[in-house]
């Protein structure tokens, strides 16, 4: 199943219980714009390559577009318009006034230079910048792109349009970014993955954690559910999955991380497969890298009764149906991710007063945004008798809606 098919069968699912018309339906669905731009540079040894970067916005009811920019080979434009609608109901479901947005570029960042990744950076913003703004659309990091790579976007934006930070979050501090911004998605996948097992009645120093995927997201997030002394018994990153079952040494796993840009050759765990990661017993799993990664073929396998979606899109319908059937609970990727964006929120506030919040104003506004959303979906869902993820589409789709109508349509 396609990204997008996927994207539109929860939408339907939720708007099926809305009782939402065809024609709301329709506005809700259809991309506002889409842009496929060429991006060309001459690389480092003088020959000319050409890439292929996207820009779908996907619906600006509630407030200027949002969402991240991924530089991956695998980025086509199925998956940003599928994305791009998950950031919709994502900003809706945490209440923040935006709309969505993504965009990314079919380049594998890791095959070409620093030189070469500013120079398709800018000649991409050169490709776009008319349609993005602190008012229009507000990319930010995604896979792929770093705070650097935002700090490029700012500048060359600011050659058309002047100073602007506003254009673009998750930058440098040192360049007007947010203190406490690159831990954002992970502290808010940590602080609800506590709310969801103080709900189901499970005590961290109890709960054993796998964690597929120790990038930026799973990074933090272990970090913080370390802290909070769950016991995580298996975490990995594209070199395969580190498991023991007494515990990992997380703070001793971060520094290693961050010394060997990975964790590859890490030897105080038994070395798994990331497909072992997601089918551990353990109490609770958290996948936190790819899209995709439970589906019909493995979610028979799944034991953890409790899953929390770190990475976007990680769970297939077909999968989560059985998923559900079996009682486990998932806490849908719109809710249990959107601390990034809501850290993103804080620093074009924060951009737009021209005055720099401190880190524990950060945690605390965040921890609050993340809190209230979450005790509203599982309300919602506990109405309904729904799942969460379906709870959460409804609280979304809800909002979006009624801006929509409220907005008029001439």
């Amino acid at each position: 199943m396609k990204a997008i098919d996927s994207t539109e069968l929860y939408f339907n699912r939720a708007a099926d219980l809305l009782d939402l018309s065809d024609n709301i339906r329709t506005l809700l669905i259809q991309p506002k714009r889409e842009v496929q731009v060429q991006v060309a540079i001459e690389r480092d040894n003088g020959e000319i390559a050409t890439y292929v970067g996207y820009r779908v916005q996907h619906d600006d009811a509630r407030g200027p577009m949002k969402g991240g920019l991924r530089y991956h080979p695998d980025v086509d434009l199925d998956e940003v318009r599928s994305l791009a609608a998950l950031m919709t109901w994502k900003t809706a479901v945490v209440n923040l006034p935006y709309g969505g947005a993504k965009g990314g570029i079919s380049v594998d960042p890791t095959k070409i230079s620093r030189r070469e990744l500013e120079k398709i950076t800018r000649a991409f913003i050169d490709g776009i910048h008319d349609v993005i703004g602190p008012d229009i659309d507000i990319p930010a990091p995604d896979m792929g792109t770093t705070a650097e790579v935002m700090a490029w976007i700012m500048n060359q934006y600011g050659k058309y349009h002047g100073f602007n930070p506003g254009v673009v979050t998750g930058k440098p501090v040192e360049m007007h970014g947010l203190p406490g911004r690159e831990e954002a998605t992970g502290r808010g996948v940590g602080t609800l993955t506590l709310k969801t097992l103080s709900r189901l009645g499970r005590k961290p120093q109890q709960t054993r954690v796998a964690i597929q995927g120790f990038g930026n997201v799973g990074f933090h997030t272990a970090k913080f559910l370390s802290d909070a002394e769950c016991k995580i018994v298996a975490a990995s990153d594209v070199s395969g999955g580190y498991y023991k079952p007494d515990g990992l040494d997380i703070p001793a796993m971060l520094r290693y991380s961050l010394q060997n840009k990975g964790l590859s050759g890490y030897a105080e765990a038994e070395l798994i497969t990331n497909e072992q990661v997601l089918e551990l017993d353990v109490d609770c799993l958290i996948p936190a890298a790819l899209g995709g990664v439970i589906t019909s073929k493995n979610a028979a396998k799944i034991r953890a009764p409790i899953i929390i979606e770190a990475a976007n899109s990680p769970t297939y319908p077909d999968a989560d149906d059985e998923l559900h059937a079996r009682g486990i609970v998932v806490l849908p990727d719109i809710l249990a991710n959107a601390g990034g964006v809501t850290g993103s929120y804080f620093e074009w506030v924060q951009n737009r007063q021209h005055y720099q919040w401190t880190l524990d104003r950060v945690r605390q506004e965040l921890d609050a945004v993340m809190t209230k959303s979450f005790e509203r979906v599982w309300e919602v869902a506990n109405e309904r008798r729904v799942s969460l993820r379906t709870a959460a589409y409804i609280v979304g789709i809800g909002r979006v809606g009624r801006a929509t109508v409220l907005g008029g349509i001439a």
